[in-house]
Formats: C-alpha cells, structure tokens, sequence
C-alpha cells in the first residue's frame, strides 16, 4: 500500500533511519586534459546548482564537485552509477572510485572530506550518475571514530530474475541481502551492520513489461522506492510517470511492472528506524539541537582535526586507476585483483 507519494528531484524525501538523499545527473563534456571542462562556466559565491544546465560545478572551482568540508554524526553511502569520484579526507585517506562502486564513510565523531568529479576522458564526454545516501547512527555510535569502506563493483551481487512471462529484472545488492546474495558488510559502527536493522539498499533495473514482487518486510521497517530512470512504473495499482518516489507499506509484497518502452529503474531504501530524535542541520546529524550547536562550535576550534593538505580541492592524476588508501596505510587497487573482497 502506498503511503506517501511525490515526485523527485535533486534532494529525495527519505524516512528514517535515512536522513535525505541527493540524486546527481550530469552530462559533464570533455575534460580538458587537467580534468577540468572544455567549457567554462561563470561561477558565484554561492556554487553552481544550476538545476536547468545540463551539468553544474557545483562548489567546484576548476574541476566539478565538492571541495574540502565537514560533516558529523551520519554514514554517507555514495553509489556511482556512472562517473568518477576522487576522495580525498583529514585523516590523509585518498581514493578514486567510478562505474559501478559504493563507498561508505562514517564521519562519526567528525570529518572533513573532499570529493571532486575529474573529467577524465578528453575525446568524449563524462556523464556522472550518482546517489549519495545520508544514513543517521543513532546516539550510541554518533561520535565514533571516522573512516571509509569501498565496496568494489566486482564484489557487489547483481541478482537476475525472469518474471512469470520471462522478463528481465536486475538487482543490485548494496545493503541487505537477496536470494542468499550478500555484499560486503557495512562500517561497524553502521546502523545497517546489525542485520536486526533489516538494511537494504538495492538499485532494480526492469526491461521494458517486467514486473517484480519486492519481498514482504518487516511490518516495522519504513520502505521507501524512487522511480528514477525511465518512462513509466506501475506501482501498487498506481501509475507513476516519469520520476517520482512512494513510501509503502512493508508488511506484503509490493509489486511494481514497467509499463514504459525503455527500461525502467528504482532505488529501494529500507530499514528499521531509530527510536529516537534525528536532527539534521547543514552537514551535521545529531540527536538534539544543543549537539547541532556543538558541532558547528568543535568545527570553528579545530575543524576536525584540520586538512593535512594545501587545496581543499583535490583530484588525482589522469591515468590514475581505481585506489583506496586507508588512514592504517592499507591501499586497494581492485583493478590488479580478481573478483572476491578483500573487504568483505
């Protein structure tokens, strides 16, 4: 049964445990050999976000994205569908990750990060696809001590189905589990790590007259779907037109074909919530307002433990290859290891 429904944008309306979640599509254009863009754009204080362009800088000056800057007491979980990423955060962690690849950070106690979108082909364009997932700790685990988890695409399950006419449906396993499939495990410190939380994240792709069944849940979990490629997606009885979102009932199957002629694809976020307040205020997520205050007064003092770099927008080099290189010194190169984690 469908709940609440609306259409989406850049930010999507979540529930709880997930505090928002921001939808990125850019149809960024040939680099021009410093992955910066072959076009220039003029640029204010204020960042470009302009959502009528066909791309944005963001707060980027030369190169596309999110200079250095901070955040506490949430999970960020960025799922790059299509594009690059180059992270970059105060603990000297650096990594680049793209196509198909999860990262999941835990700025616990406090971080600052950077994270920049190098236009790294130069005889074509650089389209990025992107969600990056706000998930609230709870109390307990608010201030635990930061860090990142990459989950390499070579080690996310993509389950295939057929429906009951043969169609096609894809899922991808981020959180959660499916059909005994199961990807990495999340921080310890996560909310999702506890499978009694029943975290799921999933990305479900249907060929054109496919339906699926998502599987009856938890009556306590808040399910929330986002239709967000394609031309139309039945729902529940409901017929939803281009992008749209709807929070559903759990507690039996939600059924859901693709009545378009493209493929149709859904971001399924689910989970228990947290029994008690989340706050969300600029980069922060507390439990109360005075902790909201707190934060933004330890950032003013020390901004978490500083930037141990001299720009705040950092990308690595163009040949660069996928990496991860953690504060303990371990380093990643998924490319040069065959499928199975390292991480898992």
């Amino acid at each position: 049964m469908i709940m609440e429904s609306g259409g989406i944008g850049f930010v999507l309306k979540t529930q709880n445990p997930f505090v928002t979640t921001m939808y990125h599509v850019d149809k960024y254009p040939a680099g021009d050999g410093k992955l910066r863009p072959i076009i220039k754009k003029e640029l204010n204080n204020g960042g470009d976000f302009d959502r009528d362009s066909s791309w944005r800088m963001y707060h980027g000056r030369e190169v596309p994205g999110f200079p250095a800057h901070p955040h506490r007491g949430f999970e960020t979980v960025t799922v790059v569908l299509k594009g690059t990423v180059d992270h970059t955060d105060g603990l000297g962690s650096k990594g680049r990750y793209q196509n198909g690849d999860v990262q999941w950070m835990t700025a616990g106690r406090g971080l600052q990060h950077s994270e920049m979108f190098p236009l790294i082909e130069t005889n074509k364009d650089n389209p990025l696809e992107l969600f990056q997932i706000w998930l609230s700790l709870d109390s307990k685990h608010r201030m635990v001590k930061p860090g990142y988890k990459m989950l390499w695409k070579e080690d996310i399950p993509v389950v295939t189905l057929t429906d009951k006419t043969g169609l096609k449906v894809t899922i991808t396993v981020i959180a959660g589990e499916l059909g005994g499939e199961i990807p990495p495990k999340p921080p310890i410190d996560s909310w999702a790590r506890d499978k009694n939380h029943h975290t799921s994240i999933q990305i479900i792709e249907l060929e054109p007259g496919a339906s699926y069944n998502i599987p009856q849940g938890k009556s306590t979990i808040n399910r929330s779907l986002y239709f967000y490629n394609g031309e139309k997606l039945l729902l529940d009885d409901q017929l939803f037109s281009n992008t749209a979102y709807a929070f559903v009932t759990p507690d039996s199957e939600t059924i859901i074909q693709n009545k378009g002629a493209v493929p149709a694809k859904v971001l399924l976020l689910e989970a228990e919530p947290i029994p008690e307040p989340i706050i969300s205020r600029g980069p922060f997520v507390m439990t109360t307002e005075d902790e909201i205050f707190q934060a933004y007064n330890d950032y003013k003092e020390d901004y978490f433990g500083g930037w141990p770099f001299s720009n705040f927008e950092i990308c690595h080099d163009i040949n660069q290859k996928r990496f991860a290189k953690y504060e303990n010194g371990l380093v990643e190169y998924p490319d040069k290891r065959g499928v199975g984690s390292i991480n898992k």
